[in-house]
């Protein structure tokens, strides 16, 4: 690589609370090895009670959150060398098993360790280190996603960039010999991605997170061969952005180039905001490359039109979308680094990333991030995947220095400007915006590497009100592990899609599952309608054997009220029945005032559902008793109604 290189770290910044030390004041008294001493296992003693501390700026919540998790990570962490396999790892809770990756925890943890002076964080990275090497390290370099089941490798870049950032950042805490040691096993795993890695590697996210993870590897060892590799990735990611709206595209499960009938691409939210954008602002920023910074800055800024003013993210679309978690998606690292570190381009990506970790917080329950706002209130443990990975992103803004941007409270996230109608040709998305309402319809039929995985159809995929929140949220059409060690089985047997849907009474066929429908949106004065036409198809498309069912579903806006219009050509012997199923958690009072028409009294207000037709719940839910989908981590009342022609009303009450 001919041009300089910027080989020194992004700016530090230290958190004005916290003293930073030299491992000179503690590393005496930090002795830890392959026969560490035994403290167990401490699973049970978490507390209920709030662990946050006030805090106005992303910085603040950043470190509050990061060392809630850092230390409830600690207490799930095998400290005992006579249980080999075991030892140094992280038990999850709700897998019951240790997550391969768990050792992505080594660079927050010597942040944190850092940061306090508290010798556990240093030792807790130094088992992790143990951990992987023992369990999930090849001769190769490599490291495996999880011990035994998987041989999946390509996960190494992630590792990769962990050990670096810990070591650049904060090697000076580790002993000589140590630090030698994770420095010749980082470089081996340097070897393996350069080795293994080009642009057609794996989903998109693979390549392009490499850029950064070798231009880091350069760094380190003053590589030029990692430079060379890590620009060619970085210029050929140039050629992965939609023509029209500049999302990123590749995340097709091994094929990212097949154009659906629609003429769209595999695009997923949640890999681009979480992982592959942030790496590529990284490498554009360490590199000092205007080229690949002018085209993530636009393409963050599309992206961002798909967050919601709570901080979450609208991936109900997307063909990864079986990961989506409302705040992101499960394994991923989260937004926090790009929209943080780039907010000197654009001010509005400070709030972004500030309302995302906000979100983060709100869904972290006993020092642990759940997948979902209302996994807690179901009752469903927490994959310990979340924290781990997602530590790594506030740690990176906080040893990086986020821009702090004045008047944060007066700058305004796309979604909660009131424009009516965007669409989005690449992907076949209409959002719809007005002073009540965000909404979200899709006909995108570029689907993943299996069938009825996201909703298409001219799906309602998210309804939103800006009192009340999420009030309809989709889910997977049909719920798959299609990456086991990285997903929640569904035990619940009543559990079921949450998109608002025309089905079969079997639930076989759905318009949902329509890949050709059609949408069209008209806006007369103040209400917006979504006219869609659709068929009740399965997830190969086919028809149902009793014959073909087309339907029409217009959705309408107003400030006042969403209403639903269903009229279906269905033979009254086999009518089908549209499912609502409303979001609600366990802890909210519903009443049924009359066969039509049911009120569900939520903390900001009350949501009435009328109809003109007889509504029953569907599975019947007795109390407060509720479905529930980890697709994204929400409980629902499901609402069903029959009828050629049907229509509902949602409108709000204080």
């Amino acid at each position: 690589m001919d041009k300089a290189v910027n080989r020194t770290p992004l700016k530090q910044n230290s958190h004005s609370d916290k003293q930073s030390f030299s491992r000179r004041s503690f590393v005496k008294k930090v002795a830890i090895g392959s026969a560490g001493v035994t403290i167990g296992v401490s699973l049970f003693n978490q507390s209920n009670a709030n662990p946050f501390t006030p805090g106005k700026s992303l910085a603040d919540v950043s470190y509050n959150l990061l060392k809630t998790w850092c230390d409830t990570l600690i207490s799930y962490q095998v400290n005992d060398a006579a249980k080999p396999g075991l030892h140094g790892g992280i038990l999850c809770p709700a897998c019951a098993r240790i997550h391969g990756r768990c050792g992505d925890a080594i660079y927050p943890m010597l942040y944190m360790a850092q940061k306090t002076g508290d010798e556990k964080y240093l030792r807790s990275a130094r088992l992790l280190f143990e951990w992987m090497e023992q369990n999930v390290s090849l001769p190769n370099g490599s490291w495996v996603n999880d011990v035994n089941v998987s041989k999946w490798n390509g996960i190494t870049v992630f590792g990769a960039i962990s050990l670096g950032e810990a070591i650049l950042n904060h090697g000076e805490l580790l002993p000589r010999d140590v630090k030698e040691q994770w420095l010749a096993r980082l470089q081996k795993a340097a070897e393996f991605i350069h080795l293994t890695f080009h642009i057609e590697y794996s989903n998109v996210n693979y390549p392009v997170t490499g850029t950064y993870a070798l231009f880091l590897m350069g760094k380190i060892f003053n590589d030029k061969r990692y430079f060379s590799h890590a620009e060619e990735l970085a210029q050929a990611s140039l050629r992965f952005f939609t023509p029209k709206d500049k999302f990123l595209f590749g995340e097709g499960g091994g094929d990212r180039y097949t154009l659906s009938p629609k003429g769209c691409l595999p695009v997923d939210l949640g890999y681009n905001v979480e992982e592959s954008l942030p790496a590529l602002a990284l490498y554009g920023l360490e590199n000092q490359n205007e080229e690949i910074l002018e085209l993530v800055t636009e393409s963050l800024g599309v992206h961002m039109e798909f967050m919601l003013p709570d901080g979450a993210w609208d991936n109900s679309w997307g063909t990864r979308s079986f990961k989506w978690t409302y705040w992101g998606s499960r394994t991923s690292d989260g937004c926090q680094t790009a929209y943080a570190l780039l907010a000197d381009r654009n001010p509005v990506f400070y709030k972004a990333a500030l309302q995302n970790t906000l979100l983060l917080q709100n869904c972290t329950h006993n020092g642990l991030l759940h997948g979902g706002p209302q996994y807690h209130t179901h009752g469903v443990l927490p994959c310990i995947h979340h924290t781990f990975c997602h530590a790594k992103a506030l740690a990176a803004i906080l040893d990086h220095g986020p821009a702090e941007t004045a008047g944060t409270k007066e700058l305004k996230l796309p979604r909660e400007q009131h424009y009516g109608i965007k669409k989005f040709e690449d992907i076949q998305t209409w959002l719809v915006s007005n002073k009540s309402w965000a909404a979200t319809i899709t006909g995108y039929d570029r689907e993943y590497k299996f069938k009825n995985g996201h909703p298409s159809g001219g799906a309602l995929t998210l309804l939103y009100h800006r009192t009340l929140g999420p009030v309809l949220v989709s889910s997977m059409n049909q719920y798959q592990l299609i990456e086991a060690t990285n997903m929640q089985a569904q035990y619940d047997p009543y559990s079921m899609s949450l998109t608002p849907r025309l089905q079969t009474k079997d639930g076989k066929y759905m318009n949902i599952s329509d890949l050709a429908a059609t949408v069209e949106a008209q806006k007369s004065g103040d209400t917006i309608a979504i006219h869609t036409k659709s068929k009740l198809v399965d997830g190969s498309q086919q028809k149902p054997q009793s014959g073909e069912i087309a339907c029409k579903i217009s959705w309408f806006f107003s400030e006042e009220a969403v209403k639903i219009k269903v009229a279906h050509d269905a033979s009254e012997t086999s009518l089908p029945e549209f499912v609502l199923p409303l979001i609600s958690n366990s802890e909210e009072d519903i009443r049924k005032l009359s066969d039509r028409k049911f009120l569900i009294k939520k903390a900001a207000g009350n949501i009435l559902v009328e109809a003109d037709r007889p509504i029953k719940k569907l599975p019947v839910l007795e109390g407060k008793k509720r479905i529930f989908n980890h697709v994204p981590g929400m409980e629902a009342i499901p609402f069903a109604l029959e009828g050629r022609e049907i229509n509902i009303t949602l409108t709000t009450t204080k």
